[in-house]
């Protein structure tokens, strides 16, 4: 449940303004003037709290809630307990976040940790450096010669703007964060810890001189609504540009190399390593812990399961996992005879000591 030490009490509504609101069924509808006050877990949730039932694995949560009202599917509407108010909804959690994000608005865009109105008196700004109205510039931070910042963007604490940077409108650059050699659209959250724009891992290797560094000399386009991770890294093009599509989630501690192209709308989960000059189109999924091989391209809408290793192009639309990387039905049949080997060598003794 939401803290009010870290956010906003949310304002009491009736179930009837909830169920008007989400487009939900209140099963009983006398009580819709009943008072909800906030939102919270099934387990954790109290008679003024809203919950959710859409998983399996919480029935039992479910069958012992407390919650003053639940949203539920029809399906499963009947083990809800007794006096906790149904709400009907098709999609329990697509109507949950609507009413979350309605209420609990200041955890979508995080805002100067400080309070800070206006630019931080121990802020270093280059005189050179353009601030539009309603730029919010946390202590420490840094910005360089000839930065331009859009309106409504805040800059959090200790951040580094290098040269020449452009940051869009209504953004947000978390604290720690260091920024160069990048374009940056509207509407982009960048978590804190991250660093974007220095230069990718490039080097002739193994010479008669050692390793010869090649320069980077590109830079890092970000489009509008992208969110990168805390503590990710996203280097700059060698020579053509690394970008980042417009929509596209990076989650945290993710890896860009230089010269990747990630298209429109892409969800890239925790802890993913891109090697360089990959293309990715639109829509692409990518689990935690995924590795690509350089050079490759990643068609529109492809999946690529948790832990994968890439070392193969992959088509549209395509379904992959494994290590190697294939399509995962075929990696499933692979894991089924494997094991089924396994199985009969023990049967017939093979392998013990």
């Amino acid at each position: 449940m939401a803290q009010p030490i870290f956010f906003k009490t949310p304002p009491s509504s009736t179930l009837a303004e909830i169920a008007a609101l989400t487009k939900a069924h209140l099963v009983d509808p006398a009580r819709g003037a009943q008072q909800i006050k906030g939102l919270a877990s099934l387990d954790e949730a109290g008679p003024m709290h809203l919950a959710f039932f859409d998983n399996l694995k919480y029935v039992d949560q479910l069958a012992a809630t407390k919650a003053g009202a639940c949203l539920v599917s029809q399906r499963f509407e009947a083990q809800v307990p007794k006096g906790v108010a149904v709400l009907r909804a098709a999609k329990p959690f697509h109507a949950f976040v609507q009413i979350a994000r309605e209420w609990h608005s200041d955890a979508l865009r995080p805002q100067s940790w400080f309070g800070t109105d206006g630019i931080a008196p121990s802020a270093i700004i280059d005189p050179t450096a353009q601030l539009e109205d309603g730029v919010v510039v946390d202590p420490l931070v840094v910005i360089g010669p000839r930065v331009e910042i859009g309106s409504g963007t805040v800059i959090g604490a200790g951040a580094v703007i290098g040269a020449d940077v452009k940051i869009g409108r209504d953004c947000n650059v978390g604290a720690k964060t260091t920024i160069q050699f990048a374009l940056i659209g509207n509407n982009v959250l960048i978590h804190p810890g991250c660093n974007i724009g220095q230069d990718g891992y490039g080097f002739i290797f193994f010479g008669p001189a050692g390793h010869v560094k090649v320069p980077q000399t590109g830079r890092v386009l970000i489009q509008n609504n992208v969110e990168v991770g805390a503590g990710s890294t996203i280097d700059r093009g060698s020579l053509r540009d690394t970008v980042i599509g417009e929509g596209t989630k990076i989650d945290n501690q993710v890896q860009i190399g230089h010269n990747v192209t990630i298209g429109r709308d892409c969800l890239l989960a925790a802890q993913i390593g891109l090697a360089g000059s990959l293309t990715i189109g639109d829509n692409v999924a990518l689990g935690a812990k995924v590795g690509i091989n350089n050079h490759l391209k990643i068609g529109d809408g492809a999946q690529v399961t948790a832990m994968s290793a890439v070392k193969d192009d992959i088509p549209a639309n395509g379904r992959w996992g494994g290590h190697f990387a294939k399509p995962t039905k075929q990696w499933f049949r692979e894991i089924i005879a494997v094991e089924r080997l396994v199985r009969d060598s023990e049967t017939k003794g093979e392998g013990k000591e």
